[in-house]
């Protein structure tokens, strides 16, 4: 399978801000782990702070040949209709993720504008929860 991983704003601080919420590891030492994980698969992964080059990415998906997205706006999330369009318009199925159980957390975070029009959600477990929205792919 083929599959685009995309992270959005902040998520290049991943190992460095807020360690108790998002660990201690790297996003590119996350990556590694992932792509290990799908060895037989082709991973591609890409990150921005800028809302239009993930919307880019997203729609890049079609027209690369993607199974699945797995996507971790981070705090675009609960407010990018932007992303949420770009979701909307590709026949991709994308999965939302987060490593942090945002429903346990500010309450601004508890609302998703893209999650209506992903396949599903996953959150709360770490960087396992890439693994697992990737894992879906193939049940």
């Amino acid at each position: 399978m083929k599959f685009l991983f995309v992270n959005g704003v902040n998520l290049n601080m991943t190992g460095e801000r807020e360690k108790g919420v998002y660990g201690t590891q790297t996003l590119d030492q996350i990556n590694a782990e992932i792509s290990v994980h799908f060895k037989g698969d082709k991973c591609e992964f890409f990150q921005s702070n800028i809302e239009g080059e993930i919307c880019t990415a997203i729609q890049s998906a079609d027209k690369n040949g993607f199974d699945g997205v797995i996507l971790n706006a981070g705090a675009y999330t609960h407010y990018s209709i932007a992303i949420r369009d770009a979701i909307a318009s590709v026949k991709t199925p994308v999965i939302e993720v987060h490593m942090s159980n945002v429903h346990a957390r500010e309450e601004f975070r508890h609302k998703s504008v893209i999650s209506e029009v992903c396949r599903g959600v996953i959150c709360g477990f770490g960087k396992n929860s890439y693994i697992l929205a990737a894992e879906s792919f193939k049940l």
